[in-house]
């Protein structure tokens, strides 16, 4: 009778599960979109005359319906309107005061510089969100340290902004913008810091492998969190080209976790009291849902800039910036409202290796 030899396989690093829909859609939502947004970069630096088109792209296609995306929250059943009825009717009035009061004041430099920061803090602010998401979701016997995972996660955004604030190109989208002042010496005690958080967050995960009990989503997704923030801060050095790659992956990382917390929260079922929109998050509705989305941001944006253009043609492109800045400023506050999860219990995979 011959030997048999038999082989036992290595023990993975990586716990099974931990996946927030499943595993085809968390990598699409980490991976697909990260790559997206890294191929818009590349071709934009590759192709610059190619830029304006892509910039369209993504804010036809991307920028506007993820906007609309919200709304989907607000207005889009009765209970939700009722009860953000304050965001929906006396936001809006709030935040226009705000802007043209501050443009009377400051300029219209104040708008691109106000979008440049508070579109870092709010970028920042949901991946944050959804790297909590995939830490409660992880297997409870993995080994996530939250110390080291929140230190990296927002020192490497922090020290990318710092680093825009220090070049301090002329021109943000094409517009004059100001930046807070940032000497060499604190930029680099931002960047020391924001290396040794990752490494510090590098050794948890090393320890956690060694015991295999690390949780896969949660790894992946900070990891494309870092890619995705050095190379839009720090790798490309063109301001704007580096921000459309943070915009496309934001953007398309929204759409996609809007419509999975929409049809987590109907089941696959309709609601008779949210008709609409528990119809249009079913899994074999998301065409529908994505079209519908389309097509309101459509009509809204683009029916916007036709009317300047009729109306006031000499001032078109500023009214439809102020415009643009509006329903982004609101779009920021609606979001750090919505989205904030009251009494969240720890997760139970935060035992740090360290």
């Amino acid at each position: 009778m011959s030997d048999i030899s038999v082989q036992t396989a290595a023990p993975s690093a990586f716990l099974p599960g931990g996946w927030l829909r499943s595993k085809k859609f968390d990598l699409n939502l980490i991976a697909t979109v990260m790559i997206i947004s890294l191929l818009f970069g590349a071709i934009a630096l590759a192709v610059p005359d190619l830029f304006r088109v892509i910039l369209i792209l993504d804010l036809w296609l991307l920028g506007y319906h993820h906007v609309v995306s919200t709304f989907t929250r607000l207005v889009f059943d009765r209970a939700s309107f009722r009860k953000h009825r304050f965001l929906v009717i006396q936001l809006p009035f709030i935040v226009i005061a705000g802007t043209f009061g501050a443009v009377w004041a400051f300029g219209l430099w104040i708008l691109p510089t106000a979008y440049l920061y508070w579109q870092w803090f709010h970028y920042t602010r949901q991946s944050y969100g959804i790297e909590r998401m995939f830490c409660r979701s992880a297997p409870a016997e993995a080994i996530v340290s939250d110390r080291a995972s929140k230190l990296a996660l927002y020192l490497v955004p922090l020290f990318g902004i710092a680093y825009r604030s220090y070049q301090a190109s002329p021109t943000f989208l094409g517009m004059e913008v100001a930046y807070l002042p940032m000497p060499l010496l604190l930029l680099w005690g931002l960047g020391v810091l924001a290396a040794s958080a990752v490494g510090y967050w590098v050794f948890t995960l090393i320890a956690a492998a060694r015991l295999g009990r690390l949780s896969s989503p949660h790894t992946f997704y900070l990891f494309s969190h870092h890619i995705i923030f050095v190379t839009g801060y720090l790798l490309i050095e063109n301001i704007t080209v580096g921000w459309l790659v943070l915009n496309v992956w934001h953007n398309t990382q929204y759409i996609m976790f809007v419509w999975w917390f929409n049809n987590k929260r109907f089941k696959d079922q309709v609601d008779p009291n949210a008709p609409l929109l528990s119809t249009l998050s079913q899994s074999k509705s998301i065409v529908s849902y994505l079209l519908v989305c389309f097509t309101i941001s459509s009509i809204v944006y683009f029916s916007l800039d036709y009317g300047y253009k009729m109306l006031i043609p000499e001032k078109a492109v500023v009214a439809t910036l102020v415009t643009t800045m509006i329903l982004n400023f609101h779009h920021y506050v609606v979001d750090s409202v919505i989205w904030k999860r009251r009494q969240v219990k720890p997760a139970s995979a935060t035992n740090s290796p360290s």
